[in-house]
């Protein structure tokens, strides 16, 4: 005759089995983590194709996005078919809101609105991203409802911008955001060229500026890098976008608020490594 579990043995048991599935979904939890464990405190890794999510960390969290926000100065940008040959003259007014930036770029110098573009897209240069917005037909408050009206059609709805570089705390976004941000950006070849483009040098008023990409990424023959955008500002902490090829996939890396100078590189190269390896089939989120 089977002997009747006193209720006390029963919840022992009970409690038992629920402490050894603790333990192992606890310890599988803690695998996936030390295979990708990153410094950035929003990330999101996505299929560019199908926009399935490989990745994702807090990647719903709104945060400042710095130098990001170039990208969507670009789009408006090359939306308003403005003369990329045409000359911009730095007023004093790019200057105002800098934020303590530095910038090679003098009040007077004449450059032409493309190349404005290129070093704020290579080189993150602040006084270019804001002659671009400043010299805007209408101004600069124009140009600002410009970029949330393009945020508004690729349904960033989580974001908003009120200036086009990136000093400003106050554009804010989500890494999910943001990747429809690269994604957008992603069909306009010249953000693709000048974002991964490794060095130029331009005339201003036929002085020569040499510049330098702010992601050491796009010179390294192990990536393959479509769009690349950097940014800090310290409310953000190291920032990074990319749309690139890896484990022979299409993908988009959002990294953001990551700590430490070289984190955010550290970041992608974890998040190479972690995909090339075969890790993706244990997903974290």
């Amino acid at each position: 005759m089977q002997r009747k579990l006193h209720p006390l043995e029963g919840i022992v048991a009970m409690g038992a089995l629920v402490l050894v599935l603790f333990l192992s979904v606890g310890f599988a939890q803690a695998q996936d983590v030390r295979k990708i464990a990153l410094r950035s405190s929003s990330a999101l890794v996505q299929d560019a194709g199908t926009g399935e999510v490989v990745f994702g960390k807090n990647a719903d969290a709104v945060v400042p996005i710095a130098s990001i926000t170039k990208l969507m100065t670009a789009m408006v940008i090359l939306d308003s078919g403005l003369d990329l040959e045409e000359k911009v003259v730095l007023s004093r007014e790019d200057a105002v809101g800098m934020k303590g930036s530095r910038s090679r770029l003098r009040t007077g110098l004449s450059i032409s609105r493309g190349d404005l573009l290129l070093l704020a897209l290579m080189s993150s240069e602040n006084r270019a991203a804001a002659a671009l917005g400043h010299s805007y037909p209408g101004g600069l408050e124009v140009f600002v409802d410009a970029m949330n009206a393009k945020a508004a059609v690729i349904e960033m709805n989580e974001s908003r911008f009120v200036e086009p570089t990136g000093l400003s705390p106050a554009n804010v976004s989500t890494a999910s955001d943001l990747a429809k941000l690269v994604r957008a950006a992603h069909e306009y070849p010249l953000i693709r060229e000048y974002s991964t483009k490794d060095r130029a040098t331009i005339r201003a008023s036929k002085r020569p500026l040499a510049y330098g990409n702010t992601n050491g990424l796009v010179r390294s023959k192990y990536w393959e890098i479509e769009l690349s955008k950097t940014g800090y500002i310290s409310e953000a902490g190291r920032c990074l976008v990319m749309h690139v090829r890896l484990a022979e996939k299409d993908l988009i890396v959002v990294l953001l608020d990551s700590w430490g100078k070289q984190s955010r590189i550290g970041d992608a190269n974890r998040i190479k490594k972690w995909l090339e390896s075969g890790a993706v089939s244990g997903r974290s989120s």
